[in-house]
């Protein structure tokens, strides 16, 4: 009889999550403050000072000859011709994943311009390639948002599936007295929300288990995507409330599910009941299309509370006329929606004698913990 010594990992899908720019890198740095297990984190940016805060991640410095680790300077033109310098060094740093998360914000330099390139070379390498990003505020620009639109463009070629957060979106839910830091944090929670909750249906074994091959199933159907999560700890009905948290926010741009052309559905309590997956698949099945490859997985967690109840979706190959939002509804007793990031500013450049228009905001007039957003 031969008999195989089995590694205890043997078997998981290798994750990575790189955070490219300024926004990309403050978001793994907070998955990584928050203690999301699994993926291993890299740091990719032009800005060299903005690298030393990224303990703990493997670190990728783009395009050190050209910009002397002094950032892209809010010109994507800058960061995509880093990253293209650079091309070995991240077929290097990415070398060997089953799955790769690019987070970044679109509109400046470095994200904007590198994470296409990045995400090129990912699926070059055959992994599964999902990016999660941010979308700027509509007072920081008309040249900001053009170059985050056609940022966006470009990167939904070359991944499987792209989430993106309309930081506009923040000024219809969020209070006059939030301030900015907190702002920030709440971007970083969205895209901490739609990277954990992805990778955790991956890594977590599950009752009706999900692996990575049926969330590559559903995730390959090629662009643009939903992620959202409702949680419910309702005597009845959780099932109901929670899916209807998952599916639904204020928060959401034109989205419609009936387009997604493939569904994942997890389910996440200490004990799920068969009252819970009838109430969750009520909800669904009254949104997707007949013909939607549907995944569906149960996971039991023995350090959940007994009343409360985890549902996350995702939904991919959505057509609709802008991109959707990763929304994390979760809840306790009511709805609480975590609301999307503010993310970086716009610059201007005065001719001798000009004037900056009103909807552009000069750049050293903005608060330095702001300016590590841009890249």
């Amino acid at each position: 009889m031969n008999w195989e010594i089995i590694e205890a990992n043997a078997g998981l899908a290798k994750i990575k999550v790189i955070g490219v720019g300024g926004a990309g890198g403050n978001a793994v740095i907070h998955m990584m403050e928050h203690g999301i297990q699994g993926p291993d984190f890299i740091c990719a940016n032009t800005d060299a000072q903005a690298l030393e805060r990224a303990q703990g991640a493997t670190i990728l410095k783009l395009g050190d000859n050209l910009t002397k680790g002094l950032g892209a300077g809010a010109n994507p033109e800058i960061g995509r011709a880093a990253a293209e310098r650079d091309r070995a060094a991240i077929e290097e740093m990415l070398k060997g994943a089953d799955m790769i998360f690019i987070t970044a914000g679109m509109g400046g330099g470095t994200g904007t311009g590198a994470a296409p390139v990045i995400a090129q070379i990912a699926k070059e390498l055959g992994a599964l390639t999902v990016a999660v990003v941010t979308k700027p505020f509509n007072f920081e620009g008309k040249n900001r948002r053009k170059a985050a639109e056609a940022g966006i463009a470009e990167l939904v070629e070359e991944v499987d599936s792209l989430i993106t957060i309309p930081n506009e979106k923040l000024m219809e839910i969020l209070s006059k007295k939030t301030t900015m830091k907190e702002a920030f944090a709440k971007a970083d929670d969205i895209l901490k929300g739609a990277v954990q909750g992805i990778s955790d249906i991956i890594m977590k074994p599950g009752y009706v288990n999900v692996d990575f091959a049926d969330v590559k199933t559903v995730m390959s159907e090629k662009g643009i995507a939903m992620m959202g999560t409702g949680r419910s700890c309702a005597e009845n009905e959780r099932g109901v409330e929670a899916a209807q948290q998952a599916v639904s926010s204020e928060l959401l741009e034109d989205v419609e599910l009936k387009d997604a052309r493939g569904v994942l559905v997890n389910i996440t309590a200490k004990a799920v009941t068969l009252s819970d997956n009838a109430e969750v698949e009520s909800v669904i099945e009254g949104l997707i299309a007949e013909n939607a490859t549907i995944i569906w997985g149960v996971v039991e967690d023995d350090t959940m509370d007994e009343a409360e109840l985890l549902v996350t979706i995702v939904a991919t190959g959505i057509n609709q006329r802008t991109a959707t939002l990763a929304v994390d509804n979760t809840r306790k007793a009511t709805v609480k929606l975590n609301p999307v990031g503010l993310h970086a500013h716009s610059t201007r450049h005065l001719e001798s004698g000009g004037t900056s228009s009103a909807e552009e905001i000069d750049f050293l007039d903005v608060p330095t913990f702001m300016r590590k957003q841009v890249d």
